[in-house]
């Protein structure tokens, strides 16, 4: 029997975990703001979609599980996530389901754990822990209840009580899902975010291929730099048309810097005829950070940028696989020197909001605690991916917060593409902050008053801010 009780992940402290508790209760049921996430906008444009198999909607596209099983010499192809190169996989759901839960105990302790276990219960209503024995039964019952209109994305939009959710885009999407959901008439709010990575780091697999659905999808015939900057700054006032309220930029690196017109076109046009380098592309994307900055100033999309993260580390499962499979891994990350330029520029405009994610946790006090204490331009985004866990949490509050303050960063969001995954992860951030506040008031740094004002602003009104969600 899976029991999660009421006080979970608080503080063995008596004093701090009733207090966390008491605050917690304030917050537990505030709508969801989702500001940053991957959840495909198909499942809202039909209001009569569903998932597909368990198999399906769990395990076949989340890469936090299927790294940490083929970490422990599970193949991918065995757990039915497809291969790009045309190789076999198991087309078997159950199988790959039960090969799933013969090794969930490989999760106990993490933060995909957690995030099961509270979706398994709350969610989907399964009592028992999922193993062996039972994974037959509980796919079953998963698989019964994804086929009730109560497991229609849109329904689950409300039980969840989600306010607004972002999706993260190409830049040369049509957005035709979002447009779909809009001419719908439903009440949710499906926002899309402009991400034009695939376009701007030249090192992208067929990026020239990019460039032509560029040219396809603005109507604009990109051929030189010029006419590159042109076509983003028109796709931009699409996505804004459609309701985007940020841009959303990943780099290996926080390095910034801007060139001549010309020596970006020098660039661009080795590009073009597929002469990249490796210093070219560092050298464009840093200079793109630029442009984007200056073009978030003109439109008023918010700028986020994650940095940090080794992409595809694992050529063996990117040439099967595709990229996002579960090998990235971070690296040591610079804030104070690569941002100074970009922030010079535009880090004092009272319209810039640029957000800050990295995964180099040693940068929090050092750099980025004091950037967001300093900038009015900057907010630190919540911790990320492999710090997403209540660990993870409390090392950002306790390293941030001294010097920057809750009220410079920006709030939580899941960024996630697990759709069902999304209350649980909420549940956490606002679990973590009640307790860490909860520390402050047994040690009368805050009273329970002010406790109550800064959970709410970390669970709900930050992300709402920041974000331009109101």
């Amino acid at each position: 029997m899976t029991y999660l009780p009421p006080n979970r992940y608080f503080s063995p402290d008596p004093a701090q975990r009733q207090i966390a508790l008491t605050l917690y209760q304030t917050v537990a049921d505030l709508p969801l703001i989702c500001p940053h996430g991957h959840v495909d906008p198909r499942l809202f444009a039909d209001p009569d979609y569903q998932f597909g198999s368990p198999a399906e909607l769990l395990l076949i596209p989340d890469h936090y599980i299927f790294r940490m099983l083929y970490s422990q010499g599970i193949r991918m192809a065995d757990l039915a996530v497809p291969r790009q190169d045309g190789g076999v996989v198991e087309s078997d759901h159950r199988q790959a389901w039960q090969l799933f839960a013969d090794n969930f105990y490989l999760f106990q302790g993490t933060p995909t754990g957690i995030w099961l276990t509270d979706e398994l219960v709350n969610v989907f209503g399964v009592s028992d822990k999922l193993n062996a024995k039972n994974a037959q039964a509980i796919y079953d019952q998963i698989d019964a209840q994804l086929k009730s209109p109560a497991f229609q994305p849109r329904n689950l939009y409300d039980r969840f009580n989600i306010e607004v959710l972002c999706t993260t885009d190409a830049a040369t999407d049509t957005l035709a899902h979002h447009n779909a959901i809009r001419n719908s008439g439903w009440h949710g709010r499906i926002l899309p975010t402009f991400r034009p990575d695939a376009i701007v780091n030249l090192d992208t697999e067929n990026w020239r291929d990019q460039i032509a659905a560029l040219r396809h999808v603005s109507g604009i015939d990109v051929v030189d730099y010029t006419s590159f900057i042109r076509a983003i700054e028109q796709r931009r006032a699409f996505f804004k048309q459609m309701g985007a309220k940020a841009a959303d930029h990943a780099a290996l690196t926080a390095f910034t810097t801007q060139l001549t017109d010309q020596d970006a076109d020098i660039i661009f046009q080795r590009a073009l005829r597929g002469e990249t380098t490796n210093a070219d592309a560092a050298q464009f994307t840093a200079h793109m950070l630029f442009q984007m900055a200056r073009m978030s100033v003109d439109d008023g999309l918010v700028m986020q940028l994650h940095v940090g993260s080794y992409r595809n580390h694992n050529e063996h499962i990117f040439h099967r696989f595709g990229r996002d499979m579960g090998a990235d891994i971070p690296i040591a990350s610079e804030f104070t020197r690569g941002l100074r330029p970009l922030l010079n520029q535009f880090g004092n405009n009272p319209d810039f909001t640029l957000i800050l994610f990295n995964l180099d946790e040693t940068t929090y006090a050092r750099e980025l605690a004091p950037l967001a204490g300093h900038y009015p331009a900057v907010k630190l985004g919540p911790p990320w991916w492999f710090h997403d866990s209540l660990n993870g949490m409390h090392r950002y509050f306790d390293q941030v917060m001294e010097t920057a303050g809750i009220y410079n960063t920006a709030g939580f969001n899941d960024d996630t593409r697990a759709y069902p995954s999304i209350p649980a992860r909420h549940d956490v951030w606002r679990r973590a902050a009640c307790d860490w506040i909860a520390g402050l008031v047994v040690r009368h740094i805050v009273d329970e008053a002010d406790g109550a004002v800064m959970v709410k602003a970390l669970a709900y009104d930050l992300a709402k801010t920041a974000y331009k969600l109101a």
